[in-house]
């Protein structure tokens, strides 16, 4: 089952969503901010997703910038990161793609595509 976690007012997570309508790909969405991922689900997507742990990381994000993770990130080791991500769905990067073949943070419609293909 494909799983897309999302934030509804998030323009690029609303592309997302009719990317997918368009291409007639089922999915079960979930709101990050009402259901945040945990730090043991973050763990496993970054594994399934073979990218490094800051491409979770929602940067552009109001609350990146209030708590100044810019310059304290890379102090922090992986589990850190993800506790941290945890604690607030805001800090993660959206949408995400979940699927049994694989996961992708934030949506580039070629990348999405070819995961769905794999």
């Amino acid at each position: 089952m494909n799983t897309m976690i999302g934030y509804d007012k998030c323009t690029t997570c609303q592309k997302a969503k009719k990317w997918l309508e368009e291409q007639n790909v089922a999915v079960t969405y979930r709101p990050i901010k009402e259901q945040n991922p945990t730090a043991q689900e973050l763990a496993q997507w970054l594994e399934q997703s073979g990218l490094p742990v800051k491409k979770f990381i929602n940067t552009s994000g109001q609350l990146y910038r209030s708590m100044g993770l810019k310059d304290k990130l890379d102090s922090m080791d992986t589990q850190e990161i993800l506790e941290l991500l945890a604690s607030d769905g805001m800090l993660v990067k959206r949408p995400i793609l979940v699927t049994d073949k694989g996961v992708m943070p934030g949506f580039r419609a070629e990348q999405w595509q070819e995961l769905l293909e794999r």
